[in-house]
């Protein structure tokens, strides 16, 4: 770690170029993450039509401190040379506009935890502010706390200083007056006022976990562009780390780079693919522990909420992402609030936003990113009290025993049960049957890498269980699923289309799993072959 000594402060003021204080701690960290070639793209946007900016991602996923990087960059008071020495940025050649600007920097939560209504929040922090401006430039606002744009134009024609508004947790507002719609309309009212079609704004930068409110007429912040877990590009390498970034940590702290991907991988953008979260990351390799650090944050207690909800069809959509399927969502009316909803399709949308589910933009599905988020999906069913997953978690880990032993009929007995406890799914082919093993071997997941339509030999085996490189000994798994047929026919499949091409390096320890479900007899039938 290198320790960045801070250049002194040229004011006192709380909300006014707050100086290098945020970024300097950042720096200063054990783990410091180089994201400052972000400037290559905040530079183009700069004094542009394009300079509304709105990132929303998840808790956890370093708005603040990309925020306070953004502030040190632009402050006119600060020594840029010296905080960005080493970093990318500094390598650019879009790197002119550093420290040419007058920063206001806005922690929207610490208003709002200070103040008991919307009115009052807006009053004082436009009251705190002019007295910032009042105090840099004496006698240029005259009239003290008029017009709060107004304060602001006066000292742009006065100096030609363009201003950077930096507003973290913008969306606060929502989250917390989640019923009041008439605050948020005179929130948004306010943030229209201020920033829209204004000369003395050169960037604006707003940091949340939601998009924008969509509000018919009060849609008034339509200047900003949104970047969001749906859509990120260009600035989809700064959402959260990359591939290399954490394979740089891993081996760093000594940290095996295939555990950390099973635990905090799993979220895809478009451009960038992988993307870690990345306080789990860092987490992860200081203390060497591979944990859920997930349920640290307020947004588990969303998660329940919203299960708990129990929108028409959520259930079903949930069961089917614990059992590592993806569910192509229309995420369209989406009204980027906590409250209003059409249907599950909206819940899940939500939770895309929180960071509980990944959305592969070209195929318009979500998916359940990682082992971390997982245990938050489980952990908040089973608190909601929903069978079907309380049943198959506990019974999961015999139903694997059985497997592993050759104990064909306890094999089936579970995944009869598992059937049972999933009726309300449409169980009628062998999709819906690989719902029901998927959940049934929900263990599984601590030794194996499950493939769904593993490509292998002469076509795609249903179901392949390969050991983690942490648990060697373990044996692989091919699973193939009849539908009304007989589960010979599935073993005979497997071995005729020679599924087990693509586990040739566990060819001494591979087992042959064939699973029917007889349509008459409602029954299933399962034999096991160790090759």
């Amino acid at each position: 770690m290198n320790t960045m000594n801070e250049p002194a402060k040229c004011n006192n003021y709380k909300y006014l170029n707050p100086g290098p204080r945020r970024f300097v701690l950042s720096r200063n960290s054990e783990i410091y993450v180089d994201k400052s070639d972000i400037f290559e793209h905040l530079n183009k946007f700069y004094d542009t039509e394009d300079r509304f900016i709105c990132v929303s991602r998840p808790r956890r996923f370093g708005k603040s401190m990309t925020a306070g990087m953004i502030s040190a960059y632009y402050d006119r008071t600060c020594d840029g040379g010296h905080l960005f020495e080493g970093l990318k940025i500094m390598d650019s050649d879009n790197n002119g506009n550093m420290n040419v600007s007058d920063v206001i920097f806005i922690n929207m939560q610490d208003f709002l935890s200070d103040n008991s209504d919307i009115d009052r929040l807006i009053a004082n922090l436009k009251a705190a502010v002019v007295k910032d401006l009042d105090s840099e430039y004496p006698g240029i606002i005259e009239d003290g706390v008029r017009d709060f744009s107004n304060a602001f134009m006066d000292v742009y024609l006065k100096t030609s200083t363009e201003f950077v508004i930096i507003i973290d947790e913008w969306d606060c507002i929502f989250r917390e007056y989640k019923e009041d719609k008439a605050a948020q309309e005179k929130y948004l009212d306010f943030l229209r006022d201020w920033l829209k079609d204004k000369a003395y704004i050169g960037l604006a930068y707003m940091t949340g976990i939601l998009p924008i409110k969509k509000y018919g007429t009060h849609s008034a912040l339509n200047m900003f562009k949104e970047y969001s877990m749906m859509n990120a590009i260009p600035l989809d390498s700064f959402v959260g780390f990359t591939s290399e970034e954490v394979i740089g940590l891993c081996n760093r702290y000594s940290v095996s780079f295939d555990e950390v991907r099973s635990w905090y991988d799993g979220y895809s953008l478009k451009n960038i693919g992988e993307i870690y979260s990345p306080k789990s990351v860092v987490e992860c390799v200081k203390t060497g522990l591979f944990d859920d650090y997930w349920n640290k944050t307020e947004t588990f207690d969303a998660l329940r909420d919203y299960i708990d909800m129990n929108y028409d069809g959520l259930r079903d959509a949930v069961i089917r992402l614990i059992s590592g399927n993806r569910i192509k969502i229309d995420t369209r009316t989406f009204s980027n609030d906590m409250t209003t909803f059409t249907g599950y399709q909206d819940v899940l949308t939500l939770f895309v936003h929180l960071g509980y589910l990944g959305f592969d933009f070209d195929t318009k599905e979500v998916f359940i990113p990682n082992r971390e988020v997982m245990m938050e999906f489980v952990a908040s069913t089973s608190a909601s009290r929903w069978p079907e997953v309380i049943n198959s978690v506990t019974k999961s880990d015999r139903l694997l025993d059985a497997t592993w032993n050759g104990d064909c009929e306890t094999v089936a007995e579970f995944i009869e049960q598992a059937h049972l406890e999933t009726s309300h799914i449409q169980y009628n082919d062998e999709n819906a049957l690989s719902y029901t093993i998927s959940l049934a071997y929900y263990s599984a997941r601590e030794y194996y890498t499950i493939v769904r339509e593993f490509p292998s030999g002469k076509g795609f085996a249903d179901l392949a269980f390969i050991p983690r490189k942490k648990y060697p000994g373990k044996p692989a798994m091919i699973v193939e699923l009849k539908w009304d047929k007989t589960a010979d026919g599935a073993i005979s499949q497997i071995k005729e289309k020679n599924y087990m091409a693509g586990l040739e390096d566990y060819i001494d320890n591979l087992l042959l799993v064939g699973i029917n479900y007889d349509r008459t007899s409602r029954k299933h039938a399962c034999i096991i072959e160790k090759l």
